[in-house]
Order: structure tokens, then sequence, then C-alpha cells
């Protein structure tokens, strides 16, 4: 044999030797039995699939709930045959929706005009509304039917203050004012101002009439300003206008009315000298409407 064929041979006889070692080794290992797989699964659990998506579950952040739709915001007009009214109530809301986007803002009036209050509501069965008088002082209006229809509706209503006295109805009177002719920065030692409003019997509201005509004096530098009404209370238009001629006065009218209408049209016929415009579409109007129309919605979440 060559040197050759003696190393294949004890290859060979290498590869034989390392076969019989591996079978030797094979022939002892067990082979994988229910014993076996219970000693591991008691050193390694099985996972529980079901149970694990549980406490993942349980300890994953909470999905946040939404915020609840903010109240339907419902502005409450008397109503007018004049025509002119309903427009101009409309451009107010329209300035609303200006300031705040995508709030539900509706009109409706007490009588007279489309939609009647009770008709506005009935829309609005199950929902959440804040009515907001476009009123200048509480009245038969505010202190009884308003309350009225909030009780028989099928929305759930609160009533918020009408707009009353405060600085942004003063602030729109005195614009109006000027827009007649009133000079802001002129000499008024001679001249004197008749709040023109609707009126009532109730003594609240010629309380708060009068609240109005003191700031809006303080406004104007101390110039007179007297309240008068259009009906059911004292002193008239024509009355206030002559009590302050007497007295040497260059008398001016200020409209206290939302809208024109029947009273805002005679109130400025007795003026004198200049008489201004309603308030109508002011911007501090539309600041108020919604002033009054958030007080109202803070106040009912705090009671609850």
């Amino acid at each position: 044999m060559t040197e050759p064929d003696s190393t294949l041979a004890s290859t060979a006889g290498l590869l034989v030797r390392i076969a019989g070692q591996l079978g030797a080794q094979l022939a002892q290992v067990r082979p994988y039995d229910r014993r076996q797989r219970k000693h591991e699964e008691e050193v390694c659990p099985p996972m529980n699939v079901p149970a694990l998506a549980g406490r993942i579950r349980a300890t994953a952040p909470a999905t946040p709930t939404p915020p609840a739709p903010a109240p339907t915001l419902v502005a409450v007009g008397h109503g007018s045959r004049d025509p002119r009214a309903r427009a101009t109530l409309s451009r107010l809301l329209d300035r609303v929706r200006e300031l705040r986007p995508g709030l539900d803002v509706r009109l409706a009036h007490i009588e007279l005009n489309a939609p009647l209050l009770d008709d506005a509501l009935a829309e609005l069965a199950g929902k959440d509304a804040v009515l907001v008088p476009l009123l200048l002082a509480p009245g038969h209006h505010v202190i009884h039917d308003l309350p009225a229809a909030t009780a028989a509706s099928p929305a759930t209503a609160r009533i918020a203050e009408p707009l009353g006295a405060h600085p942004l109805l003063v602030e729109a009177l005195v614009d109006r004012l000027v827009e007649a002719g009133w000079t802001p920065d002129g000499d008024h030692a001679g001249h004197g101002v008749v709040l023109a409003s609707a009126g009532s019997r109730d003594p609240r509201s010629r309380a708060e009439t009068r609240r109005i005509a003191a700031l809006l004096g303080e406004r104007l530098g101390g110039v007179p300003v007297v309240p008068a009404y259009a009906s059911a209370a004292a002193p008239t238009v024509p009355d206030a206008i002559r009590a302050l001629e007497a007295k040497g006065r260059r008398v001016a009218v200020a409209s206290c009315f939302t809208a024109p209408g029947l009273f805002a049209t005679r109130a400025a016929a007795h003026a004198p000298w200049i008489a201004s415009d309603p308030l109508g579409a002011h911007p501090a109007l539309a600041r108020l409407l919604l002033h009054r129309y958030e007080n109202a919605r803070t106040r009912e979440l705090v009671a609850v």
C-alpha cells in the first residue's frame, strides 16, 4: 500500500470511531415526554394570552372622554312688526358667531315674529340651551314669560340675565350717540341726554334703567342723563326732554333699544336735536351677549 492509501485508511477509521461515539451518546438521550414538558413549564410557564391582554387593557391609559357640546345660545328678542327688527338681530347674531365659531346660535321671539320661543325650544328637545334675553332690563318677559317657556320646554334651558347695566352696553350707547353727531371731546356743559327705553311696571326694570343712565352719564363726563320710557312708566320721553330744556340744556336722545321698532321710532321723533340709532349689531353688544351666555352657563355648572 502506498502512502496516500494509508492516509485514507486512517481517516476512514477516525470517522468510524466518531460515528460510534456519537451513536452511544444519542442512545442515552430520552425522548421528549410529558414529564420533561411539565418540568419546563414549571421553570418557564406558558404565556396566558387572554390574561396578558386583560392586564394590558387595565394598565393602558384611558381614552379621554370628549367634552360635552356647549349649550345652544338662544337669543330671545321681543318681536316687532317692523321688518328691520328681525334683520337687525340676525346681523347681531352673525357677529356673535364670528366671535365664537362653532357655537350653535339661534334667534327666537316672545311674540310677533318667527320663530317663537316655544317653537325654537321644541327644535332643541333633549338638548341643552341658554336663553339670553335681548332686553335691557328685567320685566314681565324676563321674570314670567321666559321661566314659563323653559318649564314647558322639552329642552334643558337656563335663563341668562338681560343685557342690563354693563360697560359694554354703555360703550355701544356712546358710539351710537357719536354716530348721530355727539362730539366726544367737545364742551357739553350745556347739554343733556334722555335715555329712551321701552319701560315696564316692574320696579326692578326701572331701577336697572337708572343704573344704565348713571353709567352713561359718567362715561359722558358728567352730562346729566335722564331715563325715560316709551310706555308703562314715567317720565315719558317728551316729558324728560321738556324737563332738561327747561334748565336750558340742549337735549340728545340715546336710543336704549336693541333693534328698530315702534318705540324706538317714536322716541327718536321727539328729539329736539340728535337721536341715536338702536344698538343693533354693535360689536360691543355682541360681546355682552356672549358674556351673559357664559355667566349663565358657568352658574349652572357650579350649581351642579
